[in-house]
């Protein structure tokens, strides 16, 4: 949370210097008219202020217009990238007033005496899922409208889960309790049963998502510059899903086939990285699947080596016409 008010997402792992790349999720009642959006109908009650919320929080268009108000209104708030060489809606260090760790917020949580409804629910779940998991409370988290403790009954339960191999404990975990009937899955859209992230528990709905541990963590803000070269589609197999359920979602390919004249390349320039910057297409698909691409061909350098190679990235904020689905 800002110094304004504004409640951000932290997004990624890699930060300039005194700055956070962010990703804006709720706007205070003072700023909402600044915004050329359309908000949910509902809002929500942050310490005793109003804030609101994008009907469609990730699209290009939304963000457009989130990088236009900021220009504008807050210019510190918009940071042009020199590896990128773009304008990136980030907030700078100085201006941020609190910051929420899901596994802080998690023990605030289970610290709390009088616990309503929705907080017992999710200790209670956390609580379970750990023990039938094996799985650390400790590497378990909270996010979302609980954690900053402006939630409503109708309110959904955001946990997390610290490292790749404890997501995957916890995803074959969940697998089993639906099996019990003691979960339920539920499926809106092709990309949710995909994913099978969310699910009822006791008739809540909760969603689960991972967070590298620190080890994991190898992003170097400046180690390589990125270039973008063009927009292609093609279907591809996946070969490393290792850190497909993170953000941005990592998935290292094989067997590049265009699937538009536009689209074929030079064996050089052939992607062997699809990295996306939206949340919904994490763990989409598991090594040995195929998937259809469509997003912006980018040149990365490692600028102490010079050495290249191209990837693309699904969710670069110039297209809606960006995607992954597995086939």
């Amino acid at each position: 949370m800002t110094k304004e008010g504004f409640i951000f997402n932290v997004f990624g792992y890699e930060h300039p210097e005194a700055r956070v790349f962010a990703f804006l999720k709720y706007i205070p009642a003072t700023f909402k008219n600044l915004f050329n959006l359309k908000y949910l109908e509902n809002s929500w009650n942050y310490e005793g202020h109003r804030v609101f919320r994008a009907e469609q929080l990730y699209t290009a268009k939304n963000y457009r217009s989130f990088l236009e108000t900021f220009r504008i209104d807050f210019p510190d708030y918009v940071y042009f990238c020199p590896l990128r060489k773009k304008e990136i809606i980030s907030a700078p260090l100085n201006s941020i007033g609190r910051v929420y760790s899901p596994r802080e917020c998690l023990h605030g949580l289970k610290m709390i005496r009088k616990k309503d409804t929705l907080q017992t629910a999710a200790l209670d779940l956390i609580e379970m899922l750990s023990r039938e998991s094996q799985i650390s409370f400790n590497d378990f988290g909270i996010h979302g409208s609980i954690a900053l403790n402006m939630h409503t009954p109708k309110s959904d339960i955001d946990l997390v889960v610290y490292g790749e191999q404890n997501f995957r404990k916890l995803e074959k975990t969940i697998s089993k309790l639906s099996e019990r009937q003691t979960l339920t899955y539920v499926w809106k859209n092709r990309l949710d049963a995909a994913r099978r992230y969310k699910a009822k528990y006791k008739s809540k709905l909760f969603m689960y998502n991972a967070v590298r541990k620190k080890e994991e963590i190898n992003a170097n803000y400046g180690l390589f510059r990125y270039s973008p070269v063009k927009h292609i589609e093609f279907r591809s197999k996946i070969i490393d899903d290792t850190e497909a359920m993170f953000r941005p979602a990592i998935y290292k390919i094989s067997d590049y086939e265009p699937t538009s004249t536009k689209s074929r390349l030079k064996e050089t320039t052939i992607p062997t990285i699809v990295v996306s910057m939206v949340g919904c297409y994490r763990n989409v698909a598991r090594k040995g699947a195929v998937i259809l691409v469509s997003g912006m061909l980018e040149r990365v350098e490692n600028i102490e080596t010079q050495n290249a190679f191209y990837q693309v990235v699904v969710g670069t904020g110039v297209s809606e016409e960006e995607s992954i689905w597995p086939l």
